[in-house]
Parts: structure tokens; sequence; C-alpha cells
């Protein structure tokens, strides 16, 4: 597959790809072959950081340990306890875990792993990243479209997706949301397929489903390995009626491999070394009960009072039943058999270990992914109409509450009082719902790095594509429905222009305070300090701004805080739009505003000259140039964290 990025390539062994659903040979940027996977004294060890942050210990765990093989057009399974090793041998195999931690040689058929890797590959991950608020034919539609090269015809796209939903039984549920587990798994397999990449990897694909799915889930792999697909995926339980699928059989634990090779032939390996088979036995759970050392007999014999020790035996016996599988299978035949294989593909590759760092690449424009971003972030944001629905009616029901209780509190003595009070309401009100914000990036993070690590899209458009089309529609709605209602009720009469001032000016404070939280928010794990930091910023910045409204000036030692107060500017640009121009003492009030006992103010002029607002027309706009500044300042960070 190539681009205008040029990425780098798999090298292929060249086939007739006919019988290769959607591989048309005419076309210069399809993968047209066969991909042979190796693997020679792969070792990864992890780098575990734990502690406060100037006191952090450092801990190197040894995740696999010199592990070799070779993975064919065909299906091939990893099996294993539940130790992690299955996962992180497929991880390490797909290029998902950091190199730094990697050692010894990937190939494909004989050449280097290249750079761009888990671009050129397909990954399926256990936890099915799709998105659930759009159909399934959007989902598969939205990864045709980033991951197909940009000379794929859109008619030539509709026909692989329409190929690929046939395959996976899905054509009749392809304007259905993928809900269940089993639709989201299809969904996910699906996304991958339409790539057309000519490596599979799979994380435990058969996680959660049932036995019916479960099989038709092999089924299609299976179909698609006949077509020359490799096939790699993790499994932990496997029924006979789908283990007879497998073509090759990996079984790991505790980082070291107990078996590698052909796996109808695994039950005669164990069975020729002493290992005595029921016939009524399932072979996959026969394989994993003598990894695990026959731990259910245990289990079965021991009185119930002694688990601790039933549990310490069980960890002792794992341990020397692996290291004894381990070096049986080293010593074996087979394991000779296949680094007779391995070495001649390994040859001259030696010296040119890690020499390429990863990256990713895309076969897709700026242009073209931020579209595509924009269409399903809006989708997505549509998808939920009962909580859209909920929001605008609390939204309405405050609005009105505040709006009646400002308008029975008007009083010709307070008037300019009293619109200072609501506008700084409007204040608190932009500011404190901005706080959720922060949530934008973070609940679709675990989506993102599998999307733009697989080479859907770049960070920049999808950064863009979410604040358009989410964040925009989420923050402007709300505020909207709460200024109109609330102005309304209140009885505050504002001219047109005033009134869309008024409106940009909201909109500025809502997204300059939004941009604070989604930079602290960002990729962070713990979304509760932060948030919770956010919250604090705001509750102490509004009190500060809330005190102007009855005192003249802050306390001398404080005024600088005020450079620093994102709901002080919106609040100073909303006063100077209100008041500039109003007089408050008409003709049809003197006699009113003669029985006052207070000193009334009866212009807007001499509000904000008490209030040391600048009355100039660059007292006005400075507010929201200072806004922007906040706004692009802290969309820079969030970008940089993401």
């Amino acid at each position: 597959m190539s681009s205008n990025n040029d990425p780098v390539t798999i090298p292929m062994i060249e086939i007739n790809p006919s019988d290769l659903p959607g591989m048309d040979t005419s076309d210069p940027d399809t993968l047209t072959g066969e991909a042979v996977l190796s693997f020679h004294n792969i070792s990864y060890r992890e780098t575990i950081q734990s502690g406060f942050p100037f006191r952090k210990k450092t801990e190197v765990i040894r995740r696999l340990s010199n592990i070799n093989g070779i993975m064919r057009p065909g299906l091939n399974a990893i099996m294993g306890p539940e130790d992690g090793s299955r996962s992180w041998l497929l991880d390490v195999l797909a290029a998902r875990k950091d190199p730094r931690g990697l050692s010894g040689d990937i190939l494909i058929n004989g050449k280097p792993r290249p750079a761009n890797f888990k671009c050129t590959s397909g990954y399926v991950p256990q936890n099915d990243e799709v998105m659930q608020t759009v159909t399934v034919r959007d989902n598969i539609e939205f990864s045709a479209a980033l991951r197909l090269p940009i000379t794929v015809t859109s008619d030539e796209r509709k026909r692989r997706i329409d190929e690929i939903l046939e395959l996976l039984h899905l054509d009749k549920v392809a304007n259905v949301k993928p809900r269940s587990k089993e639709l989201r798994k299809r969904t996910s397999i699906a996304m991958e397929l339409v790539a057309e990449h000519p490596i599979l990897f799979l994380d435990d694909p058969t996680t959660g489903l049932d036995l019916n799915t479960t099989t038709d889930v092999i089924s299609v792999l299976r179909r698609m390995s006949m077509r020359g697909r490799t096939i790699i995926f993790s499994i932990n339980q496997a029924q006979y009626s789908i283990f007879r699928f497998f073509d090759s059989l990996t079984l790991v634990a505790s980082g070291k491999v107990m078996y590698h090779g052909p796996a109808q032939e695994a039950l005669e390996y164990f069975t020729s070394a002493g290992y005595e088979y029921d016939s009524h036995n399932n072979p996959a759970d026969f394989f994993l009960d003598i990894i695990n050392g026959g731990f259910s007999a245990i289990l079965d014999t021991e009185e119930e009072g002694h688990n601790a020790d039933i549990y310490t035996e069980l960890s002792e016996r794992r341990h020397q039943v692996t290291e004894k599988l381990a070096n049986m299978y080293v010593q074996s035949s087979l394991y000779r058999e296949t680094r007779t294989e391995l070495d001649p593909l390994l040859g001259e590759q030696r010296a040119g270990r890690n020499s390429a760092l990863e990256q990713i690449t895309y076969v897709t424009p700026f242009w073209n992914q931020l579209w595509w971003i924009i269409c399903r972030s809006f989708k997505n944001y549509c998808g939920f109409p009962q909580v859209t629905v909920i929001q605008a009616i609390i939204t309405i029901i405050l609005a009105v509450l505040v709006g009646v209780a400002f308008h029975y509190l008007r009083n010709d003595c307070t008037e300019v009082q009293t619109r200072a009070g609501l506008l700084f309401v409007v204040t608190i009100f932009q500011t404190i719902t901005s706080v959720s914000a922060g949530e934008l990036f973070v609940i679709d993070e675990d989506r993102f790095l599998h999307e733009h690590t697989s080479g859907y899209y770049r960070v920049s458009p999808y950064f863009l594509g979410k604040l358009l089309a989410e964040l925009v529609p989420r923050r402007l709605l709300p505020s909207i429905i709460f200024t109109v209602v609330l102005f309304s009720i209140a009885g505050v009469n504002t001219d047109v222009k005033s009134l869309f001032t008024m409106y940009f000016t909201i909109t500025m404070l809502a997204y300059s305070a939004s941009s604070l939280s989604l930079s602290l928010r960002a990729r962070q794990n713990a979304v509760a300090v932060p948030t919770l930091s956010v919250t604090i910023y705001f509750l102490f910045m509004l009190f500060f701004s809330g005190l102007s409204i009855y005192s003249e000036s802050l306390v001398p030692g404080l005024s600088w805080i005020q450079y620093f107060n994102i709901p002080h500017y919106g609040f100073i640009a909303l006063q100077h739009n209100e008041f500039l121009g109003q007089n408050f003492c008409t003709e049809h009030n003197t006699a009113e505003i003669s029985r006052c006992q207070n000193y009334v103010i009866c212009t807007g002029e001499e509000f904000l000259m008490i209030q040391g607002i600048d009355r100039s027309s660059w007292g006005f706009w400075k507010n929201h140039v200072a806004l922007a500044c906040i706004t692009i300042i802290f969309l820079s960070i969030a970008y940089v964290r993401l």
C-alpha cells in the first residue's frame, strides 16, 4: 500500500490474488500476496516505575524469554494460562509494545519488519474500540475512508464494504448501532478486514462470546486465512469445535514457549512425552491442564481450610512445570526443525537489527481525515438525544428559576446592581458548566490510541474535528438557551446589536473556560484531580469577580489576580456591552427614584466608571483578545499532551 506520504510497505511473496476479496491486480497501491512472520530469540523486558514523582523506584520485569517461531498464512493460535504471556507475545509481534524493551528479530518474509508495521497490519484489541453511537456500516466506512488509498474510488470502497458485511454476516444489521458484545466484535474485525492488510492480529477475539458466536467468528477468520491472510490471535480456552480449525499452535506460559508447531500434532507431542490423554477430554483443555500443573486435581483433593497452602503449592508446581515443559520443547526435534527453518530466514539480517525506528504513516491527506472525523464526531454527538434533551430541560428550569427571582427583585432603585448581578450569574453558568468539557478526549482515549497508532489519522485532524463537531455544539447550545430564557423572564430589554455582542462574549468565555479543562485532562488517567483543580480555580476566581459588584476595587495586594482570572475578562466585557449608553433615570420613573434612600446610579457610564472599567472600544475588545489568547494557549497545551 502506498500513498502520497510514501509509507514503508510489507514485502510480499507474489501469488495469484484472484481469490482475495476486493483484491485488484491492476491497482499498484494494493497489497497482493502472502506474508510470513518469523521471530527469532525474542525477549521483552518491561520497565515499571512506582512511588512518588521525585522518589520513583524502577523495576524491570522479564515478560518474554528467547522465543522463536514462524507464522504462515492460516490460523495461528497463541494459547496459555492467565499470566498475560500470550497477550504480551501477540502485542510484541504486532509492534504494539514499547520497542525499547524488545530484543531479537521479527521478520516479514525474511526481511526486517517495516517501521510502519502497525499501519500496514490489522489489529483487533480485546476491548472492541468501535463507536457505539453510529451504525455498523458507519464504523466500517470510517475505517475504509481513512485506511484505503485516496486513489480507491467511492464505488470500489462501497463494494469492498458490502463484501465484508456479507462475509461477516453483518449485511442485515448494517444500519444497527453495535451495542451488543457480539456485534461490536464482528464490527471490529470488519474494520480491520476492509483495509485488506496481509496480516491480522486479534487479542482474545472470543472473550465474552457464547459458543455459537465464537464458532462463527473463528469460521470467518478461517475463511479469510484460506484466502491468503496470516491470522494471528491469542485465545484462553478453545472448544474442540474451533480448535480443529487451528493451523498453528503456540503454547506460552511464564514468558516461555511450551510448544510451537502444527496444531493437530500438539496432542501427539504431549502424549509421546508421557502425558495421559483422556479421549473424552478437549485437547485445548488438556494442554492448559498440563501447563498449569494439574491444579484442578489439587483443588479437588485438598481440604477447604488450607487455601493458602493450596495456592502456594499451585504456584510452585506451575513454576516447576513450565520450566520442565520449556526445557522439553527446547530439546525436542520439533524445536530443532523450527530453528532449521528460521536460521536461513534470519541470514544477514542480524547486522540490521533494530535499524529502523517505529513510525506512523497515513494513506490519506489531512483534509480527508478532518472531514471524516467531523462527520463521525457529529454523529456521535447526535447519538445521545436523551442526554441532550435532559441537559436542555435542566438548563431551561435553572434559567426560569433564576429569571423569576431577578424579575421580582428588580426595582428602580437598584436596577444597575440587579443587571450586574444577572450578568454575573451568566458568567457563573458559563464557567462552571465548562468543567465537564475536559471529558471530550478522556472518554475516547483508548479508541484514539488504537486508531492513531494504526494509521487512521494524524493527531491534528482528530483534535480539530472533535473540537468543531462536539465541543462547539455541546457548549453553544446550553449557553444560548440559558441566556435567552434568563433575559426574557428577567425582563431585560436589549437591542439586537448588543444581544449578538453578548452572545459572542458568552461564547468566547465558554470556550476559554473549556480550554482550561481540556488542557488539564487531556491524556490524564486520574481525572478526579484535574477536575477538582479546575473547579477550585473557577470558584476562587468567581469570588473575586463577584466582589466588584459591591466594592469599587479589589484588595490592593490582590489586584494582580485579575490578569489570571478567566471569568473576570468575560464579566467585564458583558458589563461593558450592557451598560454603555444606558440611561436608567428616565422621565417616567423620576418619582420612584426620588423616594430611594440610597444613591441611585442613573447612567451606565457612571456605573462603569465606578467599577474602574475602561469605557473605550478597546476597553471592550481587549477582554476578547485576552480570552482568545487564553484559549489558544490552553488548546495548544491540550494538543501537545494529546
